[in-house]
């Protein structure tokens, strides 16, 4: 009995570092006084991509880069500075990738551009397959034909002796 104990002891001290070791939940989003100024926070929190999350924005990532990157908005915010301002400096700190709509320029022609080519690529590749011409089969001689008659009257038997009707 001591033992099973020992060792149910033992193994939940095992487990338990995992469980402690998470982040710990990010502090509680504070709000800004002003209400035109959370509003055009909360508008810039829809266009900021989390940079773990990477599919939602930061106004629903449960993130705690999320929370920190929310924080900073508010403050750069409480600053002065405009959302364009806002948005420079976040591609500043972590790429074009943070914005959900990031700039068309040079470096990411293929990220604007790159769907359509690939479908456009596709487009003409089943149009080339469509397109071309079935190859032309010659029709079999009498001497061919009576061959073929003779070996699909020889598969009329089953060569399995197992095969049943439903085998077909």
């Amino acid at each position: 009995m001591k033992r099973a104990l020992l060792i149910a002891v033992v193994s939940l001290g095992l487990t338990a570092p995992p469980v402690a070791a998470q982040e710990p939940p990010p502090a509680p989003d504070r709000p800004l006084a002003d209400v035109a100024q959370e509003a055009r926070a909360k508008a810039l929190f829809a266009d900021i991509r989390c940079v773990v999350c990477q599919h939602e924005a930061i106004a629903d990532s449960p993130a705690g880069i999320a929370a920190d990157m929310r924080r900073l908005v508010r403050e750069e915010i409480a600053a002065g500075r405009s959302d364009e301002q806002v948005r420079t400096d976040l591609v500043r700190r972590y790429g074009d990738f943070v914005l959900f709509t990031p700039p068309l320029r040079a470096g990411t022609w293929l990220l604007w551009f790159g769907p359509l080519a690939a479908l456009l690529a596709a487009g003409a590749g089943l149009l080339f397959v469509a397109r071309r011409r079935p190859t032309e089969t010659t029709p079999l001689s009498a001497a061919e034909e009576t061959d073929l008659a003779r070996i699909l009257a020889d598969q009329a038997v089953r060569p399995d002796p197992d095969a049943k009707p439903s085998d077909d």
